[in-house]
């Protein structure tokens, strides 16, 4: 399998179906290690990092976890590739844009990545679609062990597992649910749940982590606190407490736009997909704007004929390596709008209802 394959396909964190899918996009586990006996990559020379590389790698190979995979060297990867794992979620976008000898182990369905050499020697990390904690915490944690009967993580008894980030010693555990939330947004009730979550000691990052914004109305939250605390307890948590109230107010804020904001709210839904279904080019940033809004129709049924499948693509395939990658070319920021406006109108057109 290489990269190119992964084109045919949505990824794993936009597949429909999963549980509160009208407001939870994907779930992800994460877990941070570093191999004992090697330098912190801030402190690792070059051969070093390579040796962490080969390491990691025979390990992974080695390993019984049940789930093949394929490697890429982000190093060596063209700027296109990385920014298009980058897009899928695969990687960091700190994992694309660093330096040195680097890469990721991915599996075939885009559930796992193993990204090597990113801000720890490993950062192993587990992505389902919808609201799929249980599943993913079982995966990753058999993924864990396997690696660790194979090579010996940095541990300390009273601390754990240590990072490079004094935030993720302990479990070294990331938990993080992305979630849309337009309704919030168009109501300005937003702010409310971020100081709620920074009250709670929770992140809220944007759509591609750390310093980024909320494209889209795309929220991810996730925990800070990794010491002190068991697996289990903080994933028990996030599950049982922190996003199922964040959830109910964005459902609750929905329902409030249907029966006090109904016209507006129709209004900003059409606008969009009139917008959209016609632009001649358009920006990255506008197109999921608008495609928040249409997603947003379509989960509340005011707009009947279009698939959330179909709006999920657009939101991953009108990102910029992935015009990219599709035409085969490198783009400026003008071409990649109108490409951009192209396939959004062709994949609208062709969800019409049949006027015959």
């Amino acid at each position: 399998m290489t990269i190119e394959d992964l084109l045919h396909s949505p990824g794993e964190w936009l597949k429909t179906g999963g549980n509160l899918g009208d407001v939870v996009v994907s779930s992800r586990i994460r877990l941070a290690r570093n191999l004992n006996g090697f330098h912190f990559l801030t402190k690792a020379s070059a051969a070093e990092r390579r040796d962490i590389v080969r390491t990691l790698c025979e390990a992974i190979n080695s390993a019984q976890f049940g789930i093949e995979t394929f490697y890429i060297d982000v190093e060596k990867a063209d700027p296109i590739d990385r920014q298009f794992l980058v897009e899928r979620q695969l990687i960091s976008r700190q994992h694309g844009e660093g330096e040195g000898s680097r890469g990721v182990a991915i599996g075939a369905t885009e559930q796992i990545s193993l990204m090597i050499n990113e801000e720890d020697h490993l950062r192993m990390q587990v992505l389902r679609h919808g609201m799929d904690l249980d599943a993913a915490w079982n995966q990753i944690a058999t993924i864990d062990a396997a690696l660790e009967a194979t090579v010996e993580f940095a541990f300390h008894e009273q601390y754990g597992y240590l990072t490079a980030c004094p935030t993720n010693v302990g479990t070294g555990l990331r938990v993080s649910v992305m979630l849309h939330l337009p309704a919030l947004k168009i109501t300005n009730e937003i702010e409310k749940v971020l100081r709620a979550a920074k009250d709670m000691r929770l992140a809220v990052r944007g759509l591609y982590g750390e310093g980024t914004e909320a494209l889209g109305d795309f929220f991810q939250v996730s925990n800070q606190v990794t010491l002190g605390r068991s697996e289990e307890e903080i994933v028990t948590d996030f599950k049982n407490n922190v996003i199922p109230s964040i959830v109910r107010y964005e459902q609750e804020t929905r329902k409030a736009l249907r029966n006090d904001r109904l016209t507006a709210l129709d209004d900003k839904i059409w606008r969009a997909f009139g917008v959209l279904s016609n632009a001649r080019a358009i920006s990255s940033e506008e197109a999921l704007f608008l495609l928040s809004h249409l997603r947003l129709g379509t989960v509340m049924e005011r707009i009947k004929h279009i698939d959330l499948g179909v709006i999920n693509d657009l939101f991953l395939f009108t990102q910029s390596a992935h015009l990219q990658k599709r035409c085969g070319k490198r783009l400026d920021g003008e071409q990649r709008s109108i490409l951009r406006a192209d396939y959004i109108r062709e994949r609208l057109a062709k969800a019409q209802p049949s006027t015959n």
